[in-house]
C-alpha cells in the first residue's frame, strides 16, 4: 500500500474490504476510465462489480440484507472509487444518502420495502433537492405538493440530479403548506417510483435527458419536470409531513463527507500521476523530480492530500460515533475540495504542455476537481456554517 491516505485503527473487516476496492479500482476502473469518460458512457460493467463487491449496501444494517458498515468504512471505500473516476463514486453517493435518510427516518414499512433491494442494487437512489432558481437557498423552493384526499399532487421542477435516468426511487423535497409557521416546517420528503430511462418514466413525471457538463461525465445528470404527479401519502418519507428539510439536511452533512472523500481520491491519484511523471521526463540531463522547484511541489501536494483526508477521517468517525459534526463536515468538505483543486493544478503543472492533452489523465482530473468545488455546498456555504457553530461556541457570556 502507498504512504498517502493511510488509516489507522481499521478493523480486519474494514482493511480487507478496502483491499478489495482499491483491487477493483486498479484492475476494473483507472484501465477504463478516461475512455468511458471522454465517451460520456455509462460505466455499466464497473458498476454490476460494485454491486457484486456490495458496495450499494455498504452502510445498509446487516437486518436489511446490508453489510452493516460504518460512514468511515463506506468514505473511505469512496476515496479509492473516486482515485479511479470520481463519476462512479457519485454514482454510489446519491444512492446512499436516499439510503441513509431513509435508514435515520424512514418507517418500518419503508425500510422493509426499499432497503433490501437498495442493498443489492436492485432499487438505485437519486437524491432531489435543487431547483433551476435555487442553489444553497433552500427555503426557496417553488416545487410544491398539494394534498388531494390520501393522495398528494406534485407540480414543479427539479435540477441537477444525479442518478436521474438511471434510478427508480428518488427523495424528492418539496413544499407543502400545511399550516407550519417556519418555512422550513412546510417541506416534506417524498419516496417517488419511476422507471429507469428518458422521458416520461411514471405519470407526471419527466426526465428529460442528461445535462451536458464540464466533467463529472458517464453518470447521468438530469432535470425532473413533475406535471400532476400523483402519489400515495404512505409515500412520505418517514409517514409525516413537515419534515422534510431536516431530514435532507441529515443527508446533505454525510453527503459532505462524501465529497470530501471524493476530493482526497481525485487529489491523491493526481499526485500518484504527477510523482510518477516528474520521475520519468527529463530535462537538462536529469528527471524533473530531482529539480528542487518541482521536488518542493511535489512535497506541498503530498502534505495536502494527507490533511484532506486526516480531516475527512475525523468527521466520518465523528458521525458514527453519534455526536453533532456539522462543523466537521463543513471542514473536511472546504478543506478537500480547495485542496483538491490545488494539488490537480500542481501536478497539471508538473506535466507541462502533455496535460492538456486527452491522453493524459490528468486532464480529466482538472475538469472533474471543479465540481469538488460546488458539490453539497460551495466553500463559501460551509465558511458559514462553520462560522455561525464557532460564535455559538465561543459566545461572549
Amino acid at each position: 500500500m502507498p504512504r498517502l491516505c493511510q488509516t489507522d485503527g481499521l478493523t480486519e473487516d474494514q482493511t480487507d474490504i478496502l483491499k478489495a476496492v482499491r483491487q477493483f479500482v486498479d484492475e476494473k476502473i483507472i484501465p477504463v476510465a478516461t475512455e468511458l469518460e471522454h465517451a460520456d458512457e455509462y460505466p455499466t460493467e464497473i458498476v454490476e462489480g460494485l454491486k457484486e463487491l456490495g458496495i450499494f449496501g455498504l452502510m445498509i444494517p446487516e437486518e436489511y440484507d446490508g453489510l452493516g458498515e460504518s460512514l468511515l468504512t463506506y468514505a473511505l471505500c469512496v476515496e479509492e472509487i473516486a482515485r479511479g473516476w470520481m463519476s462512479v463514486s457519485g454514482v454510489i453517493n446519491t444512492h446512499f444518502i436516499v439510503a441513509y435518510m431513509l435508514m435515520q427516518h424512514g418507517t418500518e414499512e419503508q425500510k422493509k420495502k426499499y432497503l433490501p433491494r437498495m442493498a443489492a442494487g436492485e432499487v438505485r437512489g437519486a437524491f432531489s433537492m435543487s431547483e433551476p432558481g435555487l442553489g444553497s437557498d433552500v427555503s426557496a423552493i417553488s416545487t410544491k405538493a398539494v394534498k388531494d384526499g390520501d393522495d398528494y399532487v406534485i407540480n414543479g421542477q427539479k435540477m441537477w440530479l444525479t442518478n436521474g435516468g438511471s434510478s427508480t426511487l428518488i427523495a424528492v423535497l418539496t413544499r407543502t403548506d400545511e399550516g407550519a409557521e417556519s418555512v422550513y416546517r412546510n417541506m416534506t420528503t417524498f419516496l417517488v417510483e419511476k422507471e429507469p430511462g428518458f422521458g416520461e418514466t411514471a405519470p407526471g413525471l419527466t426526465i428529460p435527458g442528461k445535462i451536458d457538463k464540464m466533467g463529472y461525465k458517464g453518470v447521468d445528470t438530469t432535470e425532473a419536470v413533475f406535471d400532476n404527479h400523483r402519489i400515495s401519502a404512505e409515500q412520505v418519507l418517514g409517514g409525516e409531513p413537515g419534515k422534510g428539510f431536516y431530514q435532507m439536511m441529515d443527508g446533505v452533512e454525510v453527503g459532505r463527507v462524501n465529497v470530501a472523500a471524493r476530493a482526497c481520491g481525485i487529489a491523491n491519484r493526481a499526485f500518484e500521476l504527477g510523482i510518477a511523471y516528474a520521475q520519468q521526463r527529463e530535462t537538462f540531463g536529469k528527471p524533473i523530480a530531482e529539480h528542487q522547484a518541482v521536488l518542493f511541489r511535489l512535497a506541498e501536494m503530498a502534505t495536502k492530500v494527507e490533511t484532506a483526508h486526516t480531516m475527512m477521517v475525523k468527521a466520518a468517525r465523528l458521525k458514527d460515533s453519534g455526536q453533532r459534526m456539522d462543523v466537521e463536515a463543513g471542514m473536511a468538505k472546504m478543506l478537500a475540495s480547495e485542496y483538491c483543486n490545488e494539488v490537480v493544478e500542481a501536478s497539471f503543472r508538473i506535466h507541462g504542455g502533455y496535460g492538456y492533452s486527452k491522453e493524459y489523465e490528468i486532464e480529466r482530473l482538472y475538469r472533474e476537481s471543479a465540481f469538488m468545488l460546488i458539490g453539497e455546498g460551495t466553500s463559501d456555504i460551509q465558511k458559514m456554517i462553520i462560522g455561525r457553530s464557532l460564535l455559538k461556541d465561543y459566545a461572549l457570556r
